[in-house]
């Protein structure tokens, strides 16, 4: 289909070669199919379009004539190439990850410390303070289903069939007869993508979204937690897998899959018990195939390994009590007893996901009690390999996911509890709303007498103003169950820009709640914050807003000092910039001086789930790179330099972040921005994609203001425009503000935070395209808004390159440049296609019902397409 040698841009004859083979040889095959399918003219229109946006890039084709070739082809013509850019963008981003995994290995392959590893860590910090920290590091990632995956779970399915046949193609040492095979199988998985529907039918239900993330887990999170840890160990000390180990585990996994129902009426008590079900389902499925692999293999003969005395007398004890099965353990595994011990420690898991309690463990304690016998038996015997290898991997998934695999976390706002207490005050009829919020109590009241209180304690309050807001969870929660209420962990969470002013000040009074007051007395004074990023961008603009969230860490931060509180702050970050996103480890590493302090607690959404976790090499780099962030941030070495940039910076940020708030507000507040927002996006369309349970709308019709919109399409939608408002605008008038740009530059190569924003900015700022853009504006009728628009842009990327110093956008990141080099004329294809279903949609009145339901499946053929190109939504 698309031929990636056609010189066009530095970037093409930047590609690596193993990248640009992958890229052509998928994109041969998909050219094939297409003709195959569509006839050989279908492709000779996709190849024309290509070539038109290719010249339009070089100034060689107009805008206007691309538009004018698109607009002559029929619509279902039109949706065919949509779906066949969007089929080029999946295959193009497998490549990618592909290429992306083997330089991971290569870098990985000689004796050289890799960047940002845990090894790194250590030798920057020094084996000692690393171990001082590793004693209160905390990383607890939390999976959310907010609406971000615009991929279909099939699609997703069948990209991962052909990565596999790719890494079959590309092994070493094939003959041409299995290289044939693969290429005939990779051809017919590709053929197969081609003719997997992009859009969804249905609409997900939350338990959807529970089995999508749970692939997560099969696939790669229970393999690679034990090789982090294993890394660390490694770093801290010779001869791991030798000895005890010198690492701990530090990761714990938690999930508002099933539990958040802010906003979402799918989300049910019985939804949240049936969550819990499926996530104890896999983990116990997943503990029990490990155990019995680690059974099988460990052959060790009494002979030569005898068993403890302690193992003896837990072998005769399991023989009493069930005696039919370990007779039939020790008639297949003869003077083997660690061998029978642990086949007897996978059957008990097994009797635990049955629910069968006469052989089942009670709690993940006991599990570990019992791996920790056979670990010290074989220590005892000498076997210190057997002891400390796959086995102890074992002990680190145990305590990292325990029998609930990730703390289910529910959410609900504030509003719907002060509604709930009212009515329960009232002692009247209750409502099917206030039932439902007693039930939820009650159901986290059953997880924890099934899975322990790890399992699910923490209660999420959306737009929390006042301590009143979380002790209304508390006397709900008396109200449901009375002396038998669940222990609960009520975490506040502050979005707004006010409420994040407000925050120290809720906190007080929260203090003063003896709930709170009882909590803190047994779990170690430990309080949780959780900060919105979302809304506060929403609010505030992208500048404003990071300043804002870093002021509120230092006055939380203080605060805790003061009170005496071990607090850790849960960021709520999105996955594209104009929601928190960006690399993780460079947010790390920007957060206000003692706010980490071992501990980080981050909202994994969406598309990013896949991204960062997709894949064993990449989720392991990706968790490497956090955890040395979070290293790194509590080293009081580095708190001081932070701490000191950001007092010589203070002022010079407030004023940045000032005047940009005045500009974002500007725009964002005048009258008929919201009706001329939903006019020149497909803002109202997104919902159609069906991106998950939760809806991605406040409301019915166009948005009246702002806040009748959630974060997610407001992202989701400034992207498709190829605008991406949310990740930039108002900075340009922030930086102007300012007369000394050596101060600016200053600031940028000292102060993380304002590195990190500007380094986001602009990446951002390359992922827009000024002339897509501009005819995208051009479809409100407000001439005044759309220059508004453009010239901030212009501003914004002036100021950027001039404080950054470089010549041209993402100059210091060239892997990333060349990828979105390489992307952008196939998403300006994508976008002149999506123009075209807009604009007829926006601008012709007497549509039939069936022409306006093909333009509106071209419209989300191409929002899923550029979503793909653009590797992200929102």
């Amino acid at each position: 289909m698309i031929d990636q040698a056609t010189p066009r841009h530095s970037a093409v004859s930047e590609m690596p070669d193993e990248l640009r083979r992958d890229v052509r040889l998928l994109g041969e095959l998909l050219g094939q199919v297409i003709a195959e399918q569509g006839g050989p003219d279908l492709l000779e229109d996709v190849e024309r379009l290509r070539k038109a946006v290719i010249g339009a890039r070089r100034g060689e084709v107009s805008a206007d004539e691309v538009a004018e070739m698109v607009s002559t082809w029929e619509i279902d013509r039109a949706v065919q190439i949509a779906r066949a850019f969007t089929c080029y963008f999946h295959l193009a981003n497998l490549a990618e990850e592909h290429y992306r995994i083997r330089t991971l290995r290569e870098r990985d392959a000689g004796d050289a410390v890799q960047r940002e590893s845990l090894a790194s860590a250590v030798e920057e910090l020094g084996r000692e303070r690393v171990a001082e920290l590793v004693e209160g590091l905390e990383l607890h990632p939390v999976l959310t289903a907010h609406p971000t995956e615009a991929r279909r779970r099939a699609v997703v399915t069948a990209i991962q069939r052909i990565s596999g046949q790719l890494t079959e193609y590309n092994s070493q040492g094939r003959g041409a007869t299995e290289r044939a095979e693969s290429r005939r199988r990779l051809l017919e998985e590709i053929d197969l993508l081609w003719r997997t529907a992009q859009l969804r039918n249905t609409k997900l239900d939350p338990l959807d979204e529970v089995r999508t993330a749970m692939a997560a887990f099969d696939e790669t999170l229970f393999r690679v937690v034990p090789q982090v840890y294993r890394s660390l160990d490694a770093a801290l000390g010779e001869g791991s897998g030798t000895r005890a180990p010198l690492a701990r585990s530090f990761i714990r996994y938690g999930s508002w899959i099933g539990g958040d129902r802010d906003g979402n009426p799918n989300v049910t008590a019985k939804v949240t018990r049936e969550a819990v079900l499926i996530q104890a389902e896999h983990v116990l499925t997943a503990l029990e195939t490990a155990t019995t692999r680690i059974a099988r293999t460990l052959t060790a003969a009494a002979q030569f390994t005898p068993p403890s005395q302690n193992l003896r007398r837990a072998l005769a004890g399991a023989q009493d009590a069930h005696p039919d099965l370990v007779s039939e353990l020790a008639t297949r595994s003869p003077s083997e007893p660690h061998r029978q011990w642990l086949l007897y420690v996978a059957a008990r898991i097994g009797a635990t996901r049955r629910r069968d309690l006469d052989l089942a463990y009670r709690e993940p304690a006991d599990l570990l009690a019992d791996l920790r016998l056979a670990q010290e038996s074989l220590v005892a015997a000498g076997a210190v390999r057997q002891a400390y290898g796959e086995l102890q991997h074992l002990i680190w998934q145990v305590e990292t996911f325990g029998f609930h695999l990730a703390e289910l976390e529910v959410r609900q706002h504030s509003q719907v509890h002060a509604a709930a207490l009212e009515e329960v005050r009232a002692g009247g009829a209750l409502s099917e709303r206030t039932e439902e919020v007693l039930a939820t109590i009650r159901v986290i009241a059953w997880i924890q007498e099934r899975f322990g209180v790890t399992a699910c304690s923490r209660y999420v309050v959306s737009f929390t103003r006042t301590a009143e807001d979380l002790a209304a969870v508390y006397e709900l929660a008396a109200h449901a169950l009375g002396d038998r209420a669940p222990v609960l962990d009520v975490v506040p969470l502050f979005e707004s820009g006010q409420d994040l002013d407000n925050s120290a000040d809720v906190l007080a009074g929260m203090l003063k709640l003896p709930e709170v007051q009882r909590r803190l007395a047994g779990n170690d004074r430990r309080v949780e914050v959780m900060l919105g990023y979302s809304d506060s961008a929403k609010e505030l603009g992208p500048a404003a807003a990071t300043l804002k969230l870093y002021e509120a860490q230092e006055r939380l931060t203080a605060w805790a000092l003061a009170n005496d509180v071990k607090l850790r702050l849960f960021h709520g970050r999105g996955g594209a910039l104009g929601r928190g996103g960006g690399p993780a480890n460079r947010a790390v590493l920007a957060q206000a001086p003692g706010s980490v302090a071992g501990r980080f607690k981050v909202t994994e959404q969406g598309e990013v789930i896949f991204a960062r976790y997709g894949h064993q090499a990449i989720a392991r780099r990706h968790m490497e790179q956090v955890s040395n962030a979070v290293l790194l941030a509590s080293s009081p070495s580095v708190g001081e330099r932070t701490a000191a940039a950001a007092a010589r910076f203070r002022a010079l940020a407030s004023q940045v972040a000032a005047a940009s708030e005045r500009a974002y507000r500007a725009l964002t507040e005048a009258k008929g921005f919201p009706e001329w927002f939903a006019l020149v996006s497909p803002l109202e369309e997104i919902g159609s994609l069906r991106l998950g349970s939760r809806p991605a709308r406040r409301g019915l019709g166009a948005p009246r203001s702002l806040d009748d919109l959630r974060a997610i399409p407001w992202v989701f939608a400034w992207a498709q425009t190829r605008a991406n408002l949310p990740g930039w605008y108002g900075l340009g008038s922030g930086l102007a503000s300012v007369e000394d740009v050596t101060e600016l530059q200053a600031a940028y190569k000292e102060w993380p935070l304002f590195a990190s924003l500007l380094d986001n900015v602009e990446m951002s700022l390359a992922k827009t395209d000024r002339s897509i853009a501009s005819r995208y504006l051009a479809l409100g009728g407000r001439p005044d808004f759309e220059a508004q628009v453009l010239e901030e842009y212009d501003r914004t990327r002036r100021l950027v390159l001039a404080v950054t110093g470089h010549s041209r956008l993402l100059e210091n990141r060239k892997v990333l440049s060349r990828a979105v080099q390489l992307r952008d004329p196939y998403v300006d294809a994508l976008s002149h296609l999506q123009l075209r279903a807009l604009t007829a949609l926006r601008t012709t009145e007497d549509l039939s019902e069936a022409e306006r339901e093909r333009l509106s499946t071209l419209l989300l053929l191409s929002v899923n397409g550029v979503a793909a190109g653009l590797q992200n939504t929102g």
